[in-house]
């Protein structure tokens, strides 16, 4: 298959290398130091267990125009990075192009072919423009979620740090030829890819753990165990999470773990730093509105009270103001 990978940062990387080498026709669009990287020498994946593999074999460039259609896209960025090529990417697209959504958090495509009275609805946190909705048609789309974690090293170096997971889905859960052909592509790359007839109740048990470690970590300054193992933050994670549950439940979703469960597995974790921790001590942009603000946005259109979440997400959303302000400032000293 020819497949354009939007991004070769620590997601889009793994999977951009293992399709590589799995005999795919792969083609990254990245700009600055990751373009040159892969250029000169392809992108190199460290396994977690110290074996490197380099796909020498794919393609890099910043035109998408000059990538051309393609048979599969794979969306591999944050999701308040997509609108920023959201103009570019039908650039990309041939008749029966998909594309693969790899962001956590509701996504802008969520009540598409969703039913009952909120279906058609726009998810004005994630897609504020409804630019996603317009230049990336929900028709397009294969759902999926994202279990592996892993990490931009340095410029087209990768490190896997665990996980083999993506499952696919139809967003009308149906078991179409396009998900059954996307799901075999996957495993041929070693990933596991089952395709599940309800991709938005996999979404949600992901973002039950995202919207609510993510942004008290950040805050606390803390790691997922530090959280579980702490009665006070467990207990606000436990609330949080409970709130998100009778907002999902009312959108008919079901969770197939128990809340206690969720949380005990974040606990085995360990002493490990939520990626919206990781970005807060970078100085980066963290992503909260896909993760926080759309079970905001989602309490209020099903009239569901979610006072815990309302205040982390003031919080965090005062926090990455703060962070971008003092971003400014630098910006107009050095310019000075």
């Amino acid at each position: 298959m020819k497949i354009a990978i939007i991004g070769a940062g620590a997601i889009g990387g793994y999977v951009g290398v293992k399709l590589a080498l799995a005999g795919e026709d792969v083609t990254f669009i990245v700009r600055g130091a990751n373009l040159d990287a892969i250029r000169k020498k392809g992108m190199k994946l460290i396994m977690h267990d110290g074996t490197e593999h380099v796909a020498d074999n794919v393609k890099a460039t910043n035109n998408y125009a000059e990538a051309g259609p393609q048979d599969l896209v794979i969306l591999a960025m944050k999701a308040h990075q997509v609108e920023a090529v959201a103009d570019d990417l039908p650039k990309l697209f041939g008749p029966d192009t998909a594309v693969v959504t790899m962001q956590n958090g509701i996504p802008y495509w969520y009540f598409h072919n969703h039913g009952g009275p909120l279906a058609g609805s726009q998810v004005h946190s994630v897609d504020p423009s409804g630019l996603q909705l317009k230049m990336i048609p929900p028709q397009r789309v294969i759902g999926c979620v994202v279990y592996p974690a892993s990490e931009l090293v340095a410029p087209g170096v990768v490190k896997h740090i665990e996980g083999d997971r993506f499952p696919v889905g139809e967003l009308d859960g149906s078991t179409s030829e396009r998900v059954t052909r996307i799901s075999e592509c996957f495993s041929r790359a070693g990933f596991k890819a089952p395709v599940l007839d309800n991709i938005r109740s996999e979404i949600w048990l992901k973002l039950w753990g995202n919207l609510t470690f993510n942004p008290i970590s950040s805050l606390a300054h803390s790691t997922l165990m530090d959280i579980c193992q702490y009665p006070l933050t467990r207990e606000l994670a436990a609330n949080m999470m409970r709130e998100a549950q009778e907002v999902a439940h009312k959108l008919g979703i079901e969770f197939r773990v128990t809340l206690d469960k969720r949380i005990a597995g974040a606990e085995k974790v360990g002493k490990h730093k939520t990626s919206m921790l990781q970005d807060i001590e970078a100085g980066r942009a963290p992503e909260i509105d896909a993760l926080v603000g759309s079970v905001v946005e989602l309490g209020r259109l099903t009239q569901t009270p979610t006072p815990h979440i309302d205040t982390v997400y003031a919080l965090v959303k005062l926090l990455a103001k703060t962070m971008d302000e003092e971003r400014g400032q630098v910006r107009l000293q050095l310019a000075a």
